[in-house]
């Protein structure tokens, strides 16, 4: 500690230099946070649904429709506890840009499937008692400003007009990887919306052991294969797993950008240090002249670049922690998207780590540094 001062006063010795080579360190850090946050979301929703609830699309894509005769056939099925269904709504809230996830369900049998949604108890009892009732979530509340008891109107898409609905209640999710902007409406307003014509979407069914949840599966589509609606059955988590899947590897693209950022602000950072050793061989070789150990400068120069990076780091960080806070705008397209406390360890370790490896060169040619040599150089 007896030397920090030594080491800040050759950090602002060039204070631009410093500067410079600080927001360098800041910009990559601030990326990596921001990159392995994306690839710590994707990785949490894939690990959302449970391993007890199966899902039951058409065969032919999940935009297709399934009839909802297949609800009896499903009930009937040996390990089922129970049947439900839901629909994709697809409606627009003033304008195309405030989108958000609308899923129609049949909701007495929809929400004692989840209770990681939490309701509290009036607010289901007065959903449940109104046709044209809304269960929003808290992502929503915010951003809209909405309120419950609120009225507002969305403008359908593929069932074309205004729809009226009531906001009710408001669920809580139990994981952060849940989305908090899923709007619940009841099924039965969207089917006499539509006049009767639409059906289920996908049904979900809850299992009475979830270690027969790849049979059942078989099953399932087994009984529906040469039937005018074949299905695709498989349990939740796996099918939000393929569903992050369609985005590509994205994980192999991010880690790819993030190395080839390491690697740009490495080659700053250590040309940095060389520069700015090389501008001081005279005095390091005056302080090795007035008893300075070789051990000392390597530690100094050292101290300099880790400081550098350090800095730059902690900043950048921090700055992708506040502006990736819980809630934050890309909550809507990455549920769980926030900087965690092991992106920031590991970011900050990944700064001590471009610090050292850039000023092992410059410290080394220090310490190894004759006085003869740097008296030479200032001759």
């Amino acid at each position: 500690m007896k030397y920090a001062r030594l080491v800040w006063i050759n950090l602002l010795r060039n204070k631009l230099r410093t500067v410079l080579t600080v927001l360098s360190v800041f910009v990559a850090l601030f990326l990596f946070s921001t990159l392995r946050s994306v690839i710590t979301a994707l990785d949490s929703v894939t690990e959302v649904g449970s391993e007890a609830r199966l899902v039951t699309l058409s065969a032919t894509g999940i935009t297709f429709l399934l009839p909802q005769a297949h609800y009896n056939r499903l009930a009937a099925v040996e390990g089922v506890r129970s049947v439900s269904w839901a629909n994709w709504f697809g409606a627009i809230y003033i304008d195309q840009s405030n989108f958000f996830a609308q899923f129609a369900v049949d909701a007495e049998s929809y929400f004692p499937m989840y209770p990681e949604l939490r309701v509290p108890e009036d607010q289901m009892e007065a959903f449940m008692a109104e046709r044209t009732a809304a269960i929003v979530g808290p992502g929503l509340m915010r951003r809209f400003g909405w309120s419950v008891g609120q009225q507002i109107v969305l403008q359908g898409t593929f069932l074309p007009g205004d729809w009226e609905f009531t906001i009710r209640g408001v669920y809580t999710p139990d994981d952060p990887s849940i989305s908090e902007e899923i709007f619940y409406l009841h099924y039965d307003y969207m089917y006499e919306g539509s006049g009767r014509q639409i059906t289920p979407g996908w049904f979900i069914l809850q299992l009475d052991d979830p270690t027969e949840a790849a049979a059942i599966s078989q099953r399932i589509d087994a009984m529906f294969e040469n039937s005018s609606n074949p299905t695709k059955t498989q349990t939740e988590k796996a099918l939000n797993a393929e569903f992050i899947n369609m985005w590509g590897n994205v994980g192999q693209l991010v880690r790819t950008i993030g190395l080839a950022v390491f690697f740009a602000i490495l080659l700053v950072t250590a040309n940095t240090m060389m520069m700015s050793a090389r501008e001081r061989i005279n005095e390091h070789g005056v302080l090795k002249a007035l008893g300075f150990q070789n051990g000392h400068l390597f530690g100094i120069v050292l101290a300099e670049s880790v400081a550098i990076t350090v800095i730059g780091g902690v900043i950048g960080i921090a700055a992708a922690s506040y502006l990736f806070r819980p809630g934050n705008v890309m909550t809507s397209f990455i549920p769980g998207f926030e900087v965690r406390a092991e992106t920031m360890w590991f970011g900050l370790m990944i700064a001590v780590v471009l610090g050292i490896v850039s000023g092992l060169v410059p410290a080394w040619q220090a310490a190894r540094l004759s006085v003869v040599q740097a008296l030479r150089r200032v001759a």
